[in-house]
């Protein structure tokens, strides 16, 4: 063979070799990849457990192990965790609703529309008189601030005349100062009593409309709370005024610093103070920046829209029902007057609820917006009174810091005990009730004022439930707290001044005069 043959069966050897490595390099490489695949990749090393469980579930359906540990009912006393109603309660609003509905579609069917504008029987003489007293109560205060002027001038001059002392005052000086005070105080209690003994006597015998009576009558009551209050308070600032103790007049209220005694005897502050949404005297009070015309007119958009409600619930809905109780009242039909008491509680809570916040909400906080009186708080949570007294204590704030200042703490000063002074406050408070219902619907039957100083026994069988710790106790006293003040109270006695009206004025007056012409 020649050399050019060799060369290519060389060349061929070589050509075979090299296919032959590369085919066993590939076969090499297709076991070394089939090992890697085997092996598990550096993610699924990294996997939770709770992840391959979910990747278990999802591959295995019908392996999900539904009861995996022991748990309670929701509702059952040994669960853990209190359950939201907030579903339950969005359902008795709607039942609500329109249970609500219904009664009024069934009482428009009934009795059709009852509201008429022009269907009352507000007398010239009892418009004029309303008027005249609302602009002549207002002279007692000033005349409570003539007075209070008299005492501050000789106040002045007696502090002239003595030099500030480091004790207590002498018995000398005490008593002056006591003669003095009994002077002023019966001045005062005589134009007080002329401000509230003159507006009953016209407003019981002069003015026939009760709605107008109440307001005139609401009016004279509060100027003569107020009245009492001036005179009260600048009574003690008098005595720290002419016998200054060291130290005592700088443990005064530090608001007080802002207008002190005597410079608080003026015209203005006395105005202020017949303006402020608030029955206690002080020299001065808490007061905002500006006042938010907004606001103000939002709060009397709700007095306004408030009240047309009141007036057409009365008018709609409880007056059918007051007026079908006459009969059963008259024949004392105990059953028939405890349903009609029942139906009554329902519109009877509504108009309350909705006076309470046109009231304390809406009136007061825009007569506050206006003066720029700074302390709102006219009321708390009173709805979640777990008794009684914390109903009384949190629903009408105003009158309850007035009876507190004024008549508690001073009676609990002169040794009084705790329970005779409140027996005391509620005494008062229940005569002042029967003044303002008795005297505009003329019949003084004493209604009122047994539903007020009847509180006191209910007082004392929820105060122990409120103190309870434990939430069976609470709610107790709530409910308690709701059902006499639903169907005990407001309704009952709406219900009896209404028949007492009715027998001295109306349909039931005339039926009695019938009866006794019949019988002779």
């Amino acid at each position: 063979m020649n050399t050019a043959t060799v060369t290519s069966l060389e060349s061929s050897s070589t050509t075979a070799s090299s296919s032959l490595r590369n085919k066993h390099n590939g076969n090499s490489n297709g076991t070394s990849n089939l090992k890697t695949a085997a092996k598990p990749t550096t993610s699924e090393n990294n996997r939770t457990t709770e992840e391959l469980r979910r990747a278990i579930q999802k591959k295995y359906r019908h392996v999900a192990a539904v009861h995996s540990k022991s748990r309670p009912s929701t509702l059952s006393h040994d669960s853990n965790t209190a359950p939201s109603f907030i579903g339950f309660r969005n359902l008795m609003v709607i039942v609500l609703i329109v249970g609500n509905l219904r009664l009024m579609m069934e009482n428009i069917q009934k009795y059709g529309v009852l509201i008429c504008v022009r269907c009352h029987d507000f007398r010239r003489q009892d418009l004029a008189l309303g008027l005249g007293l609302y602009l002549l109560i207002p002279c007692h205060l000033f005349a409570a601030y003539l007075i209070e002027l008299a005492a501050a001038q000789q106040a002045r001059g007696l502090r002239a005349k003595s030099k500030d002392g480091a004790a207590s005052p002498t018995e000398d000086q005490r008593s002056r100062f006591n003669s003095t005070w009994k002077i002023i105080a019966w001045i005062h209690a005589v134009n007080i009593t002329l401000a509230l003994a003159v507006t009953s006597y016209v407003v019981y015998f002069h003015i026939h409309h009760p709605l107008i009576g109440t307001l005139t009558e609401l009016h004279a009551i509060i100027v003569w709370l107020k009245t009492a209050s001036y005179a009260f308070t600048n009574r003690d600032l008098r005595h720290a005024y002419l016998h200054p103790v060291k130290g005592e007049l700088a443990a005064m209220p530090e608001i007080y610093q802002q207008c002190p005694y005597p410079q608080n005897i003026s015209m203005h502050n006395l105005a202020y103070f017949w303006w402020a949404p608030t029955l206690v005297y002080q020299p001065a009070y808490p007061r905002t920046d500006k006042i938010r015309w907004v606001f103000v007119g939002k709060r009397m958009a709700e007095v306004f829209g408030l009240g047309v409600f009141i007036w057409f619930a009365s008018a709609q809905y409880a007056t059918p029902v007051l007026i079908n109780s006459l009969d059963k009242i008259a024949s004392l039909d105990v059953p028939k007057i405890l349903e009609r008491l029942m139906k009554l509680s329902t519109i009877s809570l509504v108009i309350w609820l909705a006076g309470f916040f046109a009231l304390f909400q809406s009136f007061l906080n825009a007569l506050a917006e206006v003066t720029r009186f700074g302390d709102r708080c006219f009321y708390e949570d009173w709805w979640n009174s777990e008794s009684l007294g914390a109903y009384w204590r949190l629903w009408n704030k105003p009158v309850y810091q007035y009876f507190k200042r004024h008549v508690y703490s001073p009676l609990i000063g002169r040794g009084w005990s705790p329970k005779a002074a409140q027996l005391a406050v509620f005494f008062a408070s229940a005569v002042l009730h029967e003044v303002l219902v008795g005297i505009p619907t003329h019949n003084i039957i004493g209604v009122a004022f047994a539903g007020m100083f009847l509180q006191l026994p209910l007082i004392a069988i929820t105060t122990p439930l409120e103190k309870m710790q434990t939430p069976t106790g609470r709610m107790l006293g709530n409910c308690i707290f709701w059902v006499s003040f639903t169907i005990l109270g407001q309704p009952f006695a709406a219900l009896m001044y209404f028949y007492a009206w009715q027998a001295k004025y109306g349909s039931v007056s005339r039926q009695m005069a019938w009866n006794s012409v019949a019988s002779s």
